[in-house]
């Protein structure tokens, strides 16, 4: 099993449903170091799965006063991939510590990831 933390559309159920073909369970955690922008998202089926157009992604700032509150899920490796699939070529995958001590993965900002690699 992965952690995987979402700070955003992966939260949704609609989401979800589509990414994962279940609803997931998680808990609240924070990200400490990061802050959010929205970029607008061009692929029209991300759009008709989330319904937004733009996105929130997580852009690292290095400020421990920075912080991205988001969900934490426990999911299978396929769904990690399924995951993979889903986000735009704006975010990276990566590994990150959260604010409970738990190592997960997140998709950040593909510009500011190679800092955390």
């Amino acid at each position: 099993m992965e952690h995987l933390f979402s700070y955003g559309t992966l939260q949704l159920e609609n989401v979800q449903l589509s990414t994962f073909g279940r609803s997931l369970k998680g808990t609240p955690d924070v990200l400490h170091g990061f802050s959010l922008e929205m970029i607008a998202i061009e692929d029209a089926e991300i759009v008709s799965t989330s319904g937004a157009t733009h996105h929130p992604i997580a852009k690292f700032s290095g400020a421990e006063s920075d912080r991205v509150e988001g969900t934490l899920f426990l999911i299978t490796v396929e769904e990690l991939q399924h995951a993979d699939n889903y986000e735009v070529d704006n975010y990276k995958r990566v590994t990150v510590k959260l604010a409970s001590g738990i190592s997960a993965w997140v998709y950040l900002d593909k510009r500011y990831a190679p800092q955390l690699t």
